[in-house]
């Protein structure tokens, strides 16, 4: 698998990792929580690492829009 791993500037997400066959995205909270989101398409994480807000972008069409779980 490829996976892409990137830090996040925000002040509520520390990173993200990308795999890029499962399209599988774990974002790591500040708080040191991880969500498992699925089915996220490349375009979209692509969006979020080019986002001028990635909190913003995260929020908006991510974190309500994909399943997820805890991990």
């Amino acid at each position: 698998g490829t996976k892409i791993i990137c830090e996040i500037k925000s002040s509520n997400i520390k990173g993200a990792e990308y795999d890029t066959e499962t399209k599988n995205l774990i974002v790591e909270f500040n708080n040191g929580l991880k969500y498992e989101y699925s089915e996220v398409p490349h375009q979209t994480f692509t969006q979020l690492r080019m986002s001028e807000s990635q909190g913003k972008y995260f929020s908006s069409k991510i974190s309500r829009t994909f399943k997820y779980k805890k991990i």
